[in-house]
Order: structure tokens, then sequence, then C-alpha cells
């Protein structure tokens, strides 16, 4: 299993095990591996979630997934997923670690940009898009340590 892979699935059990449906307060429970499009799932309401961690501070722009399911999704006129993204960093010079998850209720497509990977890469151009423009959504703190 990759390294981002493996920080993918243990940034959704952080957040089942942190985080509460922000729609109905209930527990989350992770969906099957692939699932399309979403990560998380409310075990009580229809909420879904797609779940993004990264070992930074937060940033503007972050790695989404593959553009193929996302663009047919948007095609289709549904709206991109809500999003949680869990930022995780250590102080460089304190070495406190710190953690927090901000809640993306509405994406824009205009915040999704189309990249492919190159020719070197191991899934060779493979469609991909990231997130970006993220520091000028409304967002909520869902968590902070």
């Amino acid at each position: 299993m990759s390294k981002n892979k493996q920080n993918g699935e243990t940034g959704e059990d952080e957040i089942v095990n942190l985080i509460s449906c922000p729609n109905c307060g209930k527990k989350l429970m992770k969906l099957p591996k692939n699932y399309p499009l979403y990560d998380l799932q409310c075990t009580s309401c229809s909420f879904r979630v797609q779940v993004k961690t990264n070992h930074s501070k937060p940033k503007p722009i972050i790695f989404g997934a593959g553009w193929d399911i996302m663009n047919k999704v948007l095609k289709s006129g549904f709206m991109v997923p809500p999003l949680i993204a869990n930022f995780k960093w250590t102080d460089k010079k304190t070495k406190e670690q710190h953690q927090i998850v901000l809640f993306y209720p509405f994406i824009p497509k205009k915040n999704l940009k189309h990249r492919k990977l190159p020719p070197t890469a191991k899934r060779a151009n493979y469609k991909m898009f990231n997130y970006v423009g993220l520091d000028k959504l409304p967002h909520f703190v869902l968590y902070e340590k």
C-alpha cells in the first residue's frame, strides 16, 4: 500500500473517531474501499463526505482524486461532494503536534483544477484534480488541537 493511501485511510479512521456528523450529530462510518466520490457517511442520516488528510498546515490547494468519475458526476448535474480536510503538522521549534479539521459544505466547480499525472508516474497520464482556492471558501472548524 502506498504511503499516500495509508495516510488517507489513517485520516479517515481519525475522522470517524473524532468527528460526529456535521448534519445530525450521530456517528460517521467508513464506506467500502474504492467507493466512488465519498469516503464516509453518517450512520443515521443521508450525509456523505470526501475526506482528505494532509501532513501540513492548512493550505489553499490540496490533491483531489480521479477526474473521470468527478467529471461524469458534474456533467450529470450533481454538485461537488462536501469535503472534510484533515490537516496535521508538527511545529518545527516546539515539536508540538497540531491538527485542525475543516469542513467545506459547498465547493463550486471552479475550485477544481484538472491535472494529469506525468508519463513517468506509476499511473502514467492518469487524470486527476486538485481542490484550489480553499482559503477563500466558507468552512467550519470541526476539530482543533
